[in-house]
């Protein structure tokens, strides 16, 4: 089993700087949990003070009902891998792989029959003589996490260890990792500053800043239902596009835009008649003509005229504007656009986001 369960968790340097500030958390065993933020949002810290290697300030930690607080690394019963791979230089890939177990005093049978099912899953069969300075990142990299599957824990933590793979072996690792955890039976505590590594391999979603949680959840309830405009601002790429404007009977209306309110939103707004109010926009919620709902949504026709292009063969990314707003717009590819051209389109009133401008939080939700 594998429950980590935190209440009040703190982190604070000089009594001062909280990293981590009264973090409360249930990760349930086999669960992939994400902890997903920019840097210096504390989830690194987080992570340490789960391994032990960094002292809690106050709060409690606890692993299956056992209060952690005060036990060492070594009995936590945990395995983690770092962003650096942290190998041996002067051992052999299978030694480094062996070297956590032989701490351990494990039977050599047994310490061989797990790094050659270890090695086997990740493809490392034929390397396990090498040395890592005779391997390339992404094989170092899957070196380090066959020395954390072979140690059989209760809980992997991973510390970003794809942020030094190029683009496809990150897709390739990623793929890898998710097996992993899937295979070992094990609960996976995973930080990550790509929203893109935590939206495909988490289960569990949990977005910080400033040391504080803002939102926890599945992947798509955290894209779909941001609980406030920090959320709803980091998930999604390109960045959601944030309109400041107020409702009037039935629209929201800013300086470039009048957008007829759907039931969805119309009782949730209520209380915002003649009132402030900002809406967010993903770029994917952009329809043209060609798109299934178009004719659904001419009530919220704009005409987006394109500044800069990004053509990726399925797709366009427009950076544009309407009228006065800036915009980003994300859309099929049907026809060849270019720079300057002026394109008709809806916007899904469905899946737009609504935000009280004083608290940044989201309104109905």
């Amino acid at each position: 089993m594998g429950k980590i369960v935190m209440k009040d968790l703190t982190k604070s340097y000089d009594g001062k700087y909280k990293a981590v500030n009264d973090v409360n958390l249930e990760i349930n065993d086999r669960d992939f949990c994400v902890l997903l933020g920019p840097s210096g949002c504390g989830k690194t810290t987080l992570l340490r003070m789960i391994a032990g290697l960094e002292a809690i300030t106050s709060g409690d930690l606890y692993l299956d009902g056992t209060h952690m607080n005060d036990v060492l690394p070594k009995d936590r019963d945990i395995a983690m891998v770092f962003q650096s791979y942290a190998l041996y230089p002067h051992m052999s890939v299978y030694k480094n792989m062996a070297f956590g177990l032989k701490m351990k005093h494990i039977e050599k049978e047994e310490i061989h029959e797990r790094i050659l099912s270890a090695a086997k899953k990740l493809d490392l069969e034929t390397y396990l003589e090498r040395k890592p300075r005779a391997l390339s990142g992404g094989q170092q990299q899957r070196v380090a996490l066959g020395r954390a599957l072979v140690k059989k824990p209760r809980v992997f933590l991973m510390d970003e260890p794809l942020s030094n793979l190029d683009a496809k072996l990150r897709n390739q690792t990623r793929e890898t990792i998710v097996n992993i955890h899937h295979d070992a039976q094990a609960t996976t505590i995973y930080v990550t500053h790509d929203q893109v590594e935590a939206m495909t391999m988490g289960t569990k979603i949990v977005v910080m800043n400033f040391g504080v949680i803002q939102q926890i959840g599945p992947p798509e309830e955290i894209y779909s239902s941001p609980i406030n405009m920090f959320v709803a601002g980091f998930i999604g790429s390109p960045a959601i596009n944030f309109v400041d404007g107020v409702i009037e009977n039935g629209h929201f209306v800013s300086k470039s835009l009048n957008l007829v309110l759907t039931d969805k939103h119309t009782k949730a707004l209520s209380d915002y008649e003649g009132k402030k109010v900002k809406i967010g926009i993903r770029p994917e919620f952009f329809q043209t003509e060609y798109d299934s709902i178009y004719q659904r949504m001419l009530g919220s026709q704009v005409e987006v005229t394109a500044n800069f292009l990004e053509r990726l063969g399925s797709e366009y990314i427009i950076n544009g504007h309407i009228n006065e707003e800036k915009i980003l717009a994300k859309i099929r590819f049907n026809n060849v656009i270019n720079i300057g051209d002026k394109i008709k389109m809806c916007i899904d009133m469905d899946n737009v986001h609504f935000f009280d401008p004083e608290t940044e939080l989201a309104i109905g939700k």
